[in-house]
């Protein structure tokens, strides 16, 4: 059977986050093992079961929410249903307010070997304004605490353009990340997405975020600084040691077929009659009456036509520094042209790639050629 990697989604979080538009609640108590239950049972019963997993990632939400024996119990149902490759890839997100030596030891002993800690920033009038629950002085911490329990492959995701932030903020946030000295740095720029506190901020004008050229230069920065720090950048936003990208991201971003588990969780997988993508469920109120009622845990279930797939996989492969094979490829020649003579995008090797300039106008360059 076709391998294929494994993604499991944990809903649940301390706080939500003024930025966050992710499927995730600030809930307790008895829904919290009541779904994992369920996740456990709806792993159990996968279609999918059999098929070797090429990575497993488990998001959110903030798995580390999670005790260490709940998230084992689902991470044993994933290893059970999907027997590993060799050397695969098992990742477990992170909040540095959420986890101590005994957890990250119970995860590495588990059979986790990766972490992403979900720093975002270095400066603690950052993580308040955020809304994030934990300080600056916990994601050292953190880091120290997973070496110490033998993670060797270490994430770091920041976040730049962030309210009131200047260049010289995120020049210090990364500055501390590269004395951290982790395999893997995800380095993002604040999106206001409409479904969260900050989008309805900024509509009452409350909400002051850096000029487009500042963001512009922090973008800047991190390429130069994370370069100089023996990083390569390998998409967009991810930069990592040689030979340590995020295998799983890179499933994503290559078209690949991958499944989901939990509320909310998404899978793309070919079937008899092509490709379909399902998404679960998000609530997990409704995700767990639906697996004890022995009911399919999707609510939305579509079949992606080869038209829908093309665009997909161009709108993701452009984002990747390799870019895009277009070898018998039938691309818009006005578009091409017109992205060419930006300076957006060069061509070589048979393969399409957006320059560094092109980078930030990836969008841009996805609509010319479609």
């Amino acid at each position: 059977m076709n391998p294929i990697a494994v993604y499991v989604h944990v809903p649940f979080c301390p706080t939500k986050c003024g930025y966050c538009d992710f499927n995730s609640y600030a809930m307790d108590g008895p829904i919290v093992e009541r779904t994992v239950r369920a996740m456990v049972a709806e792993i159990g019963r996968s279609p999918l079961a059999g098929r070797p997993a090429k990575t497993i990632f488990f998001g959110g939400g903030t798995p580390t929410f999670l005790d260490a024996p709940s998230q084992l119990r689902i991470l044993d149902a994933v290893l059970t249903a999907h027997p590993p490759l060799a050397g695969c890839e098992i990742t477990s997100e992170a909040n540095p307010g959420t986890v101590d030596a005994e957890k990250f030891r119970a995860l590495k002993e588990g059979g986790f070997n990766r972490l992403s800690l979900g720093a975002q920033s270095f400066l603690d009038s950052d993580l308040i304004r955020l809304g994030r629950v934990h300080r600056a002085r916990e994601i050292e911490r953190a880091v120290g605490l997973a070496r110490d329990a033998g993670f060797d492959n270490l994430n770091l995701d920041l976040m730049f353009a962030l309210p009131n932030q200047s260049p010289k903020g995120w020049s210090a946030n990364l500055e501390t990340a590269l004395k951290l000295a982790p395999e893997h740095l995800s380095l993002y720029c604040l999106t206001i997405e409409e479904n969260t506190a900050f989008y309805r901020e900024r509509l009452r004008g409350e909400l002051v975020l850096p000029q487009e050229e500042d963001q512009v230069e922090m973008y800047e920065e991190c390429c130069r600084r994370v370069a100089e720090g023996g990083y390569e950048q390998y998409e967009i936003s991810n930069f990592s040691r040689p030979g340590l990208e995020c295998r799983h991201n890179l499933e994503y971003w290559r078209g690949a077929e991958y499944t989901g588990y939990g509320p909310g969780a998404v899978a793309s997988y070919e079937t008899d009659g092509g490709r379909v993508r399902t998404t679960n469920w998000k609530h997990p109120v409704q995700f767990c009456e639906r697996v004890e009622a022995g009911q399919p845990t999707p609510f939305e279930t579509e079949r992606l036509s080869p038209d829908t797939l093309g665009i997909e996989r161009m709108m993701l492969g452009l984002r990747l520094n390799k870019g895009l094979e277009i070898a018998g490829a039938e691309l818009p020649s006005r578009g091409l042209a017109k992205c060419l003579d930006r300076g957006w995008v060069e061509v070589s090797d048979e393969r399409l790639r957006l320059t560094p300039e092109g980078r930030h106008f990836c969008s841009e360059v996805a609509l010319e050629l479609l």
